[in-house]
């Protein structure tokens, strides 16, 4: 792979990363709730979330997925429904934020936030689809394939796992200023019903 043609990957991933998606709500929410060490724990889940939906699409998955109507559909409402489940367990969830409470949730541990992330990030049938589209791009069918999809995951993911943390901690930092519980609600209905806005748009995607 030229440098030319990685640059350009690296260049239009890192553009796709910073536009907030369900799994950086997530991020900003765990942040925002549960402090810093979670927060890098959901970053690094993020990032594993990644790694499986992209090398699932180029080992193959992706071209299933394409090809067979029930697999696609079978993948895209287990997305929608997890997404949803998500919205309305942080809407139920809203009423009782405060930074008391979640000084207090010690129950919450870093390895379930871990597999919380990966899970919501690898299960999004969006991801595979966007691997589908976006990755041919910048492959070269006369060159040895293994290299390229190693430079293409090696940088994506990495991207990927930066970005998180990089909104983390920026969660982190507005969380030590925020003093008002309504304000803590206030940011968990938000993220509640973005989720949910996500499930009902990932029902409603469509095969290509």
């Amino acid at each position: 792979m030229s440098f030319d043609l990685w640059l350009a990957f690296a260049a239009a991933s890192f553009v796709l990363l910073i536009i907030p998606g369900p799994t950086i709500l997530l991020v900003l929410s765990y942040a925002l709730t549960q402090g810093k060490r979670v927060a890098v724990a959901t970053a690094l889940g993020v990032a594993l979330g990644d790694l499986i939906a992209m090398s699932a699409s180029l080992l193959g998955l992706g071209a299933l997925v394409a090809a067979s109507a029930t697999a696609f559909v079978a993948l895209k409402w287990v997305g929608a429904v997890y997404l949803l489940y998500l919205g309305v367990k942080m809407l139920r969830s809203a009423p009782k934020a405060s930074l008391g409470d979640v000084t207090q949730m010690d129950h919450v541990s870093a390895t379930h936030v871990f597999g919380h992330a990966a899970l919501v990030t690898a299960l999004n049938p969006k991801s595979i689809g966007f691997f589908i589209a976006f990755v041919p791009q910048f492959i070269r069918p006369e060159a040895a394939l293994a290299p390229q999809f190693a430079a293409l995951i090696a940088t994506f993911v990495g991207l990927a796992a930066l970005n998180a943390l990089a909104y983390a901690l920026l969660a982190n930092k507005m969380r030590q200023r925020i003093q008002r519980p309504r304000v803590l609600r206030n940011l968990t209905r938000t993220g509640g019903v973005a989720l949910i806005g996500m499930g009902a748009l990932t029902a409603t995607l469509k095969r290509a």
